[in-house]
Formats: structure tokens, C-alpha cells, sequence
């Protein structure tokens, strides 16, 4: 049994490794197994690998900056983010931009330069300094990766092409419609900014 492609249909009962020589850069080989290959019980040696299960964790508050930071370094903070309820502020950060991958969820986001829809599977990249929030009526599960003291860029498509990893075409951006027009009010708003940590 195989997938022709990377990450996506996989056959039931089977699971995707991806051995790459670069990390996430340069050629990879998709190998399926019908054990998880991280359902090891025991490691010996200077190599020994760390398991997260971010399934475990409890829920947080409605606000990004209570969300569980599982990795981090000079460059990167990585949190996971449970919730249930909308958020009743809004976030911003003045350390970096962020990126938030939702796992399971759907809602509104709200923000500077408008409103849009997310669901389970969405991206959303959200510039530095950026005042936004999330309304949402379902339980979220979100990974949210900050780029400390930098941006997110695309890489390099090369001769691959404009199409590349995906087609630009098919990106939304928040607009300015009938949802953002009915937030406007002259309500005092609580903004819970980050900067330093």
C-alpha cells in the first residue's frame, strides 16, 4: 500500500514517516509503517528522543499568551492553545509575528485589517503588532508558533514555480464586511499586549 502523495491519504490502519536528510528542507522519502514510529517504550544512548503528547493537556484560558509553551529557542516559541469559549479581548504581540494552525475548531477572527472565517485545517499569519481576537462557539485546538523578534516569509520557490507547496491564489486576507461593521461601537476595549515575554 502507498499514497501518491506526502501527509495525504493515507491508507487506514497505517503510519506516515518522513525521513529527510535537511529536516523539513531538501529530498524526504515517505515511509508507511503499521506501527506508530513514535510508539517506541525505551531509548538508550546520547540520542534519546522526547515524545510529546499535547493531546493531554488541560484547557487554557480564551487567550493566546495562557496557552501551553511546549518548545522554544532565541527564535521560535511554540504553545498549544485549548479553548472553548470566544476571546473577550483582544491580543497583541509586540514581540513577533504569529501563526496560529487550528487542529480542530471554527469561528471568526477579528482584526486590524478586517474580519474572516476559520476552520480545522486553517492557517492564519498574524503580523506584529496586530490587535485581534477570536469568536468562536466550539472547543479549539490550536498551535500557535511565534517568530520571536522576526517574520514569516514564503521560501524560495525556485524552478519549482509560483504554485509551489500552494497556489497563492487561494489565500484569504481579512476583509472589511458587514461583521467588522458590527463590532463598531464606542464600548471601551481591553487589549492584552505582549512585549518581552
Amino acid at each position: 500500500m502507498h499514497s501518491r502523495q506526502a501527509h495525504c491519504d493515507i491508507p487506514a490502519g497505517l503510519y506516515e514517516r518522513e525521513h529527510g536528510r535537511n529536516g523539513f528542507f531538501g529530498p524526504a522519502s515517505h515511509i508507511l509503517h503499521t506501527h506508530k514510529p513514535t510508539g517506541w517504550t525505551k531509548w538508550e544512548g546520547p540520542l534519546e528522543l522526547t515524545l510529546l503528547d499535547l493531546n493531554k493537556l488541560e484547557d487554557s484560558a480564551p487567550c493566546p499568551w495562557k496557552a501551553r509553551r511546549f518548545m522554544h529557542n532565541a527564535q521560535t516559541q511554540v504553545h498549544f492553545w485549548k479553548f472553548g469559549v470566544s476571546m473577550p479581548e483582544l491580543a497583541r504581540n509586540g514581540d513577533g509575528d504569529m501563526i496560529l494552525f487550528f487542529h480542530k475548531g471554527e469561528g471568526d477572527f477579528y482584526c486590524d485589517y478586517g474580519h474572516m472565517s476559520y476552520r480545522e485545517g486553517d492557517y492564519i499569519n498574524i503580523p506584529r503588532g496586530t490587535s485581534w481576537r477570536l469568536e468562536t462557539q466550539v472547543r479549539n485546538e490550536v498551535l500557535t508558533i511565534e517568530a520571536t523578534e522576526d517574520l514569516f516569509v514564503l521560501p524560495e520557490r525556485g524552478i519549482l514555480g509560483h504554485h509551489a507547496q500552494f497556489d497563492l491564489a487561494v489565500l484569504d486576507t481579512p476583509k472589511i464586511d458587514e461583521a467588522f461593521k458590527a463590532q463598531y461601537s464606542e464600548q471601551e476595549s481591553r487589549v492584552r499586549a505582549k512585549r518581552r515575554g
